[in-house]
């Protein structure tokens, strides 16, 4: 993706898309909130706002979706692109340390 590419969907968007998603799968697997909340370890009032914000902890949502069956989901976040964005990426075998100076 360049700098010119622009996101179709706003962060809080996303926030309650994931946040639907997870109610959905909870209530497939026949979990209620209670429960949820007592085997990731949570308050039962921070799943309520999850699921009806999107607002959560980031370790808590992992624990969720461990809990949930899809954690492995995680794994390619921030996975590097398999496509280089130049012929000199293709060159550059170290991984940059830092940012460049603005």
């Amino acid at each position: 993706m360049t700098n010119n590419d622009f996101n179709l969907i706003s962060p809080v968007d996303l926030m309650l898309s994931v946040a639907q998603r997870a109610k959905t799968l909870r209530l497939e697997q026949n979990i209620t909130q209670q429960e949820l909340a007592d085997k990731v370890g949570i308050a039962i009032g921070t799943v309520k706002r999850f699921e009806k914000s999107g607002e959560i902890q980031f370790n808590h949502l992992l624990r969720i979706a461990l809990v949930l069956g899809r954690l492995d989901e995680f794994s390619d976040i921030f996975a590097p692109a398999d496509i280089p964005y130049s012929l000199y990426e293709l060159k550059n075998d170290k991984p940059r340390q830092r940012a460049r100076k603005k």
